[in-house]
């Protein structure tokens, strides 16, 4: 393709041009991709080649056109193609979302229309409102293999990724990275399409690697994105809450549980809450954002898909003794965000049958074993707090508690801050943040504050206190990291948030009441975020009773609504998630189809093929043949089945980088709030949780870190033998591998326990249960009514 002749002085600068709207062309052996940038000033050509029938061959054009030139460079394409049928308009779009092929042609997937969401800092972000797939090679050189039952299904299964929800972009804001990694860290290149959270990663590579540009493609983050406008005192912010959900083992509620061989957990979420106070009258503008992490817990569990049973087993499917996924798992999140990690588990601690109680316990040894790897500072701080039986009981403030707990999280972590200058985030940062020390802003100490007992005047210590940095992550789950979990995070975010608007000096005070109308605009958008989530993953709506309640919804509608979502979610997990977790695994590159090899369709859980892939490298080989039996049971895949041979490889490319167009900030000649606030963030006891505490600790001496408490395991009176039986028990055993003898042994252990007077019969040589309760279980526990179960 002839390019008109065009003088260096004329070549048009490209370092700050993002293209953002296309159009495209065809002819018989060629597709013309024409992208522009925002203002009209540089216009770019690619070429995509339709004579090979399974390639993808294409050529960019190096050349920045004006928008006359380009028109003239189409018209001199169209002459040259006129005998075949000239050149043809197809459609407009707004960029590639990337290449696929199965088992014939290559297909380009494109957006055809966008919706803005909101800004961040003068960077629009948009979502996906209609997308597109064109077959690339011309019908004349299509093989019969791209009209075989096959191919037609694989398509339909990718189209049933619906990219009109829940899937946003931005042209100039690296919207995969947090605000604090985009301010403090540059990066070369198109690296950060590596990043965990771009969900086209595997479909964009081939054109990446190839035009070493991303300037035609888009970088699409799976998750949230919702930006508001509120005021207080007469000041108007926006409030923007982002949820970015990782590409790492993704997928649906049952076929993704637990951690996977490299530590990367099922439903794992980076949530992000922003405030930002637009700049007026020339004064700089001021922004702030807060961090939180939630995900599945991190170890080899799973729970088969049951049409029967709408609350399956949960089975420890299997147990790696050192843990080292889980080691893997939480050295990633140390990776991304730094220490401390804190651990806020929700699951349940008093269960009839034993089902959360279980990993309750496997989790908790976990944390033991890796923390004694740990140096003193590194170590990480459980929390456990049994969400559902607290909201149950009468009287109880649920969300009270959980913002105290949130603020002894929030103390150690800090929130991100800083002033942006009159430019915003539009010219590329020079002086970078990353090189400012980190603090963790105890008990809610300013560095204006530390200023002030340090003597110096409190106005002068205002201006130099220009950034404050997060450093840390609290990591919240439950057993899905759905309803529980969203109702903690919105408690968090709350903290977050009074912090974030005294910040940005909107407020004079660094906390928010529950009763605020502020409060009620924050627990609208995490209620919206929960539901867009579960939806995602469990396949419905949030169970939100604690909002209901908070919002004094009436109680039978609340029940009518919760029983609902319930079948629906059964609904989906049962007859509908098999086919959603195929098109996922396909969108994400994990499967990809080829000939004479069994078809997606035809294989089984991936799940149960990763815990099997797991276990074949870590077992020892005296035991690998218990092992495998063991697996069996759990219906989990051996080595040699058909899905270890074809199966579903995770592409695991980590994000290696952030935003090279990172935007620039006011620095003051001073350090930033440096690491001189040394004042410890307050105890336990200083913010009120010691008086329904126990100490839960795994670490020895006077060097103990880990901040550990279970506010469930307090009780005074005997019915806390439950959490004994249940709750500390670190293995899944299957009753009827127990022997009898073992079985009566453990239940009159359990009997004695409880209630310290049981007595022991002996019947013709063979001990019997007492007072009625029957024999041959494993475990019984004694309820708060005194009944044995």
């Amino acid at each position: 393709m002839a390019a008109p002749e065009r003088s260096n002085d004329q070549q048009v600068d490209m370092s700050s041009s993002f293209l953002q709207k296309f159009r495209l062309y065809e002819t018989r052996s060629n597709f013309y991709m024409i992208g522009r940038d925002k203002n009209r000033t540089c216009w770019r050509v690619l070429k995509l080649d339709r004579t090979d029938p399974t390639e993808l061959n294409f050529y960019q054009d190096s050349t920045a056109y004006t928008e006359a030139e380009c028109f003239e460079t189409l018209r001199r394409i169209h002459e040259g193609n006129r005998s075949s049928g000239g050149l043809k308009f197809v459609t407009t779009c707004y960029g590639i979302i990337g290449f696929v092929r199965f088992l014939g042609p290559y297909y380009m997937l494109i957006i055809t229309k966008r919706r803005k969401l909101g800004e961040i800092c003068g960077h629009t972000v948009y979502g996906v409102a209609k997308s597109k797939i064109i077959t690339i090679p011309h019908a004349s050189v299509l093989s019969n293999v791209a009209y075989s039952k096959d191919e037609k299904r694989y398509k339909r299964l990718l189209c049933t990724v619906d990219l009109s929800k829940d899937f946003f972009f931005s042209y100039s804001y690296h919207i995969m990275h947090s605000l604090q990694s985009n301010l403090s860290n540059g990066v070369e290149g198109h690296t950060y399409y590596e990043s965990m959270f771009v969900w086209n990663d595997y479909l964009t590579r081939r054109i990446r690697n190839n035009a070493k540009d991303c300037m035609w493609t888009v970088a699409l983050v799976y998750g949230f994105f919702k930006q508001v406008k509120l005021s207080v005192s007469e000041k108007n912010f926006r409030l923007t809450l982002i949820a970015r959900r990782s590409r790492h083992y993704a997928g649906t509620r049952y076929l993704k549980r637990g951690v996977n061989e490299k530590g990367r957990v099922a439903n794992d979420v980076e949530t992000e809450q922003i405030v930002f106070e637009e700049a007026q009258d020339g004064n700089p503008g001021r922004i702030s954002s807060v961090v939180q992490n939630r995900g599945s817990i991190p170890l080899f569990w799973s729970q088969e898909t049951s049409r029967l049973n709408i609350r399956p087993d949960i089975i420890l499917s299997a147990k790696d003794p050192s843990y080292e996924a889980t080691r893997l798992h939480f050295e990633n999140l140390a990776k991304r965000y730094g220490n401390p990690i804190i651990i806020l588990n929700l699951i349940k601690t008093r269960e009839k049958r034993p089902r959360e109680t279980i990993l309750r316990a496997e989790f908790a040894n976990a944390i033991k074993v890796i923390n004694k790897g740990l140096s003193k500072e590194d170590r990480l701080r459980p929390l456990h707090w049994d969400l559902h039986k607290h909201s149950r009981k009468k009287g109880t403030n649920v969300l009270a508690i959980l913002d105290r707990l949130a603020t002894y999280a929030l103390n150690l972590t800090g929130i991100f801050y800083c002033q942006l200058t009159s430019d915003g985030f539009q010219n590329t940062m020079e002086n970078n943040i990353g090189e400012c020390s980190t603090h963790d802003l105890p008990k809610d100490e300013t560095a204006s504050d530390s200023a002030v007992e340090n003597g110096n005047d409190s106005k002068d210590a205002k201006e130099e206190a220009t950034t404050m940095l997060q450093k840390g992550i609290l990591r919240t789950n439950c057993i899905d990291c759905l309803d529980r979990t969203n109702v903690a995070q919105y408690a968090y975010g709350l903290v977050a948030f009074g912090r974030q608007l005294h910040a940005l000096k909107l407020t004079e005070s660094t906390t928010i009441d529950l009763d605020n109308p502020l409060a009620e605009d924050l627990m609208g958008i995490y209620e919206t975020m929960g539901d867009t989530l579960a939806l995602q993953y469990g396949g419905s709506a949030a169970h939100n009773k604690i909002f209901c309640e908070r919002r004094g919804q009436w109680k039978a509608a609340t029940q009518s609504q919760e029983l609902f979502r319930t079948l629906q979610r059964y609904y989906s997990n049962a007859y509908m998630d098999a086919e959603k977790q195929d098109a996922i695994n396909l969108f994400l590159g994990y499967f990809q189809p080829q000939q004479d090899k069994p078809a997606l369709w035809e294989l089984g859980s991936d799940q149960h093929y990763n815990a099997a892939r797991f276990l074949a490298s870590s077992v020892p080989e005296n035991s690998r043949s218990t092992m495998k039996r063991s697996l069996s049971e759990s219906s989990i895949l051996s080595e040699g089945s058909t899905a270890a041979r074809h199966g579903l490889a995770e592409n695991d490319e980590e994000g290696k980088g952030l935003s090279d167009s990172a935007p620039e900030i006011s620095t003051s000649e001073t350090a930033m709030i440096a690491a001189s606030l040394s004042a410890p963030p307050p105890t336990l006891e200083e913010i009120g949780l010691d008086e329904i505490l126990e100490n839960d600790c795994f670490c020895n001496g006077d060097q103990c870190t880990c901040a550990a408490f279970d506010m469930d395991w307090v009780s005074s009176s005997a019915n806390s033998c439950e959490d004994e039986s249940y709750g500390r028990s670190t293995a899944v055993r299957s009753f009827e591998t127990i022997p009898e003898s073992t079985k009566i042994e453990s239940e009159i252990r359990v009997i004695e326990s409880c209630s310290g007077n049981t007595k022991r019969d002996e019947v013709n040589g063979e001990e019997e249960a007492i007072a009625g309760i029957p024999q041959g279980y494993a475990r019984w526990v004694m309820d708060e009514e005194g009944h044995f179960w």
